[in-house]
């Protein structure tokens, strides 16, 4: 399915009925009064969060959402009827912000979460409402209450746990294919990620982390170079960020200046990523001999500033080395565990 994080949509709740003017009028009974009844309330334009929707698509298709009005009220004081609700499901993620104003209007990060963006007028009242001692035969009602019309803008950010950062074909794709069920695209070139894609990982019956494979960063994402902004916001959310290094890059290019470089976007783009906390881990390790695989991570934790070469973890998607202890590190960092906990490494 084609993935859509972003819409703009026009809703626009029903308008109240209005009262009812009207007077009994039965055999027998020359006076009856007033028995002019209330109009329907309009109906309520309604966000739900939906964890089986995964894209805005449906909604970017129909941007024009109404609600049902409200009936006029009609005698014998029977009240009009309600006008239909219209009820949107939203992938749980969504931020809601007004179009014109620029407030945000709701943040949809729970299944099941509703959010009324657009009220329905109130029915009006029916003359049955003014009768009194000193009005016994009132003429007057209320029109219905009118629609609630605005231009929202919705943008979906994912909910992870861990967040895949590091430069085109730096393994990210194929590290969520092998740890989980999801099936990103792989191939050997780069930026062949064009969409965010969610993998769900067990670690065991009760531990599970959901994992974010995102398009690939490069220099001047901040500024909406590459993927740029469609990269970026959806690693707002996520737990931790898991940085992923090719140790000897297909282009030739310097690990350590491509680690820096993609930190510094990050920075750029927002001091709340910046400041989240990051796993680094080498990729594709399994390219490197295993006598020299020592001597390169320890290089490579040098020119990153890291005294200990045992912070830089080390895996091969293809073989599976390294991927439980990097997980187990992913599950320790987002879970935040008692003091004392440590990682097996082996």
């Amino acid at each position: 399915m084609l993935f859509i994080d972003e819409a703009k949509i026009y809703v626009r709740s029903g308008k109240g009925g209005d009262g009812c003017v009207s007077f009994r009028r039965e055999k027998f009974v020359p006076k009856g009064g007033p028995d002019g009844g209330d109009g329907g309330n309009g109906g309520d334009v309604v966000l739900i969060g939906d964890d089986s929707v995964n894209t805005l698509l449906p909604i970017a298709a129909h941007p024009h959402i109404r609600a049902g009005s409200g009936v006029q009220g009609t005698g014998s004081k029977m009240h009009g009827a309600g006008g239909e609700d219209k009820v949107i499901a939203v992938p749980v993620g969504t931020i809601v912000v007004d179009d014109e104003t620029g407030e945000p209007v709701a943040d949809i990060t729970a299944h099941g979460q509703r959010m009324i963006v657009a009220h329905g007028g109130r029915g009006g009242l029916g003359n049955d409402r003014f009768k009194s001692a000193t009005n016994q035969a009132p003429r007057e009602s209320t029109p219905g209450g009118e629609w609630e019309d605005r231009t929202l803008r919705l943008e979906l950010r994912l909910l992870a746990d861990v967040g895949l950062v590091g430069k085109p074909n730096a393994g990210k794709s194929t590290l969520v294919r092998a740890i989980s069920r999801a099936t990103p695209r792989v191939a050997d070139y780069p930026f062949t990620t064009l969409e965010p894609c969610l993998g769900i990982v067990e670690l065991d019956i009760q531990r599970r982390l959901v994992f974010a494979d995102l398009p690939g960063l490069i220099e001047g994402a901040a500024e909406g170079a590459g993927l740029g902004h469609e990269f970026l916001r959806h690693i707002e959310r996520t737990s931790v960020l898991l940085h992923l290094i090719e140790p000897q890059p297909m282009d030739g290019s310097d690990p350590a200046t491509n680690y820096h470089a993609i930190r510094s976007e990050l920075h750029r783009y927002s001091s709340t990523l910046a400041q989240k906390q990051a796993i680094i881990a080498l990729s594709k390790i399994d390219m490197i001999p295993a006598e020299q695989r020592q001597k390169v991570i320890a290089e490579i934790s040098s020119e990153l500033g890291l005294s200990d070469a045992d912070q830089v973890y080390a895996f091969s998607s293809a073989s599976g080395e390294g991927i439980s202890a990097l997980l187990e590190a992913c599950w320790a960092t987002c879970k935040r565990p008692a003091p004392g906990w440590t990682a097996n490494r082996s």
